[in-house]
């Protein structure tokens, strides 16, 4: 998809889990990996993981840029502003936003997302009572009202009140996130049940 930039938000401090979430194994593989991998499975020009002070190893691989958040102690919301700036300068045509704590993210859904910004029209996944949220993509009209979010408001906030948000259905366990040590072990079932299903 020509002129898509991904950014995969990692700069949280990870403090009801006790630090080090996304460098935690799960399933094989570092936490953060899953989403970074299915990522790098939809077509796009650049993509980057924005991190906070430390630099997960998770995000140590080639392909993938690392910006770092000087601000991400004050909220989610810096991040996605850091992610429109870099997607602005770069001259994308649409920024795809998604968590690094969301390991069950499909690549259908990403690419759905993608495909419907790079037309563009915003797209978003939906939350209970339809609301937006992340992942999402914006098409670069949208890019300035992004880098003006801060402290804890994320990137759907944007995109509500819109008339024109695509929304896509997902399956329920897509919009899981890992936030607890206990959670590993869940989404490591949920995991195992998928692989058996398509082996």
């Amino acid at each position: 998809m020509s002129g898509l930039a991904i950014a995969i938000l990692a700069a949280g401090s990870a403090s009801r889990f006790g630090g080090g979430k996304l460098d935690a194994e799960l399933a094989g593989k570092p936490l953060g990996r899953w989403a970074l991998d299915t990522a790098l499975e939809v077509e796009h020009e650049r993509l980057a993981v924005v991190v906070g002070d430390a630099v997960p190893e998770f995000a140590r691989v080639a392909g993938c840029e690392v910006l770092v958040n000087d601000r991400a102690g004050e909220g989610l919301g810096t991040s996605a502003a850091l992610a429109a700036k870099w997607a602005a300068e770069s001259g994308s045509e649409a920024l795809l936003i998604l968590l690094a704590d969301m390991p069950l993210v499909s690549r259908a859904t990403l690419g759905r997302l993608a495909s419907a910004a790079l037309a563009g029209t915003p797209a978003s996944v939906h939350y209970p009572e339809r609301q937006p949220g992340v992942p999402a993509a914006f098409p670069a009209v949208l890019f300035p009202a992004l880098q003006m979010l801060s402290g804890d408001v994320g990137a759907a906030r944007v995109l509500r009140g819109r008339t024109d948000v695509m929304m896509t259905e997902t399956a329920t366990d897509e919009l899981l996130d890992v936030d607890r040590l206990e959670e590993l072990a869940e989404v490591a079932e949920l995991l195992r049940r998928s692989q058996l299903r398509s082996s």
